[in-house]
């Protein structure tokens, strides 16, 4: 897994890159204890209020993530993955914000036209 050059234990680069590991190994619960319960995901094909909406959706879908840049900037953190949705390899950037400890926001674009 890339992860960015010197980003100390327990930096928001970290707890991102641990969130991505667990939720690639399914690892629904491991994944919850990085992200706060007021959790805001923003895609493009939708929104989700609150994690335990989001880990509803994460815990059906088992998307799998291959980490291919990691840019982290303080409390934000930018990934450049290929997304496994459905047997389609998607593209992807997620910006994910960390505040006290815990992933708050996750907002992620690509192009959509594969899956419709």
């Amino acid at each position: 897994m890339a992860t960015e050059a010197g980003a100390p234990i327990g930096s928001a680069n970290d707890i991102v890159l641990s969130f991505i590991k667990a939720l690639n190994d399914e690892d629904f619960a491991e994944a919850r204890k990085c992200a706060s319960d007021d959790l805001k995901f923003i895609g493009v094909l939708g929104e989700r209020d609150g994690a335990e909406a989001y880990f509803t959706d994460m815990e059906r879908m088992k998307l799998k993530y291959d980490i291919k840049r990691v840019f982290s900037d303080g409390d934000d953190v930018c990934i450049f993955y290929d997304i496994d949705i459905g047997g389609k390899t998607i593209f992807s950037s997620g910006w994910y914000h960390v505040a006290e400890g815990k992933i708050n926001s996750i907002r992620v674009i690509f192009d959509p036209r594969p899956l419709l």
